[in-house]
């Protein structure tokens, strides 16, 4: 399986990648950037490009490939709606309308989170722009999408987020995570359960499409 990620040196694609890499099923991953992806490895290719709302730069790379994970994402603290839909949809759409017209029968798989506004209408400004990148996404006429909302997330491995914010969070909660997960086993995942789920999902499909918390600790 040959995988396009995005979001590779952030937290959740931190560990996406790292399982890809230890997959002896995905031949090669193709991790789109502003910066180097850390690591090396033989089945790692880094395109690095600065402009995510116009990928025709790169669309002579992006051709032949089975899967796209899409970890990009950040928070919406701080952000107004425009500038939080800037990255959020904008970056996300001109990403996979460009992957669909390339790899018709390309899965894609996105992770979203938990409590996205599917109707679009909700008084959460995070959640009604999730909820539309959603909705822009299931309609758009690839092979299979795949909505992963988790909850809370545990990193593993040494994954850390590039945001300072979320990194302080994660300070104060993290020694609190296992107790959580024992827990809460159904809003708990971590980096490693999301990045097996995902190439689960890529490889053998899921009985739907929209996959919560619980679904992604179970696949």
């Amino acid at each position: 399986m040959k995988v396009i990620l995005f979001g590779g040196t952030g937290m959740v694609g931190q560990g996406v990648l790292r399982e890809c890499l230890l997959d002896s099923g995905v031949t090669s991953v193709l991790s789109i950037s502003r910066s180097r992806t850390g690591g090396e490895d033989p089945k790692l290719r880094v395109a690095v490009h600065s402009d995510f709302l116009d990928f025709s730069a790169l669309e002579s790379q992006l051709s032949g490939f089975d899967a796209c994970f899409f970890c990009l994402g950040v928070t919406s603290a701080g952000m107004t709606e425009q500038d939080y839909t800037r990255v959020t949809h904008g970056y996300t759409l001109a990403a996979a309308e460009t992957l669909a017209r390339l790899n018709p029968q390309m899965t894609f798989v996105y992770v979203s989170a938990i409590g996205a506004d599917s109707s679009e209408r909700g008084r959460m400004m995070w959640a009604r722009v999730r909820g539309k990148t959603e909705n822009a996404l299931l309609r758009l006429p690839f092979k299979a999408v795949y909505i992963f909302r988790p909850a809370g997330i545990a990193p593993l491995h040494g994954e850390r987020s590039r945001t300072w914010l979320t990194r302080f969070s994660y300070t104060i909660i993290g020694p609190l995570l296992p107790l959580l997960q024992y827990t809460f086993p159904r809003y708990i995942t971590t980096t490693e359960q999301l990045g097996r789920a995902m190439l689960k999902v890529a490889r053998s499909g899921a009985s739907k499409r929209v996959i919560e918390s619980a679904d992604i600790n179970s696949i």
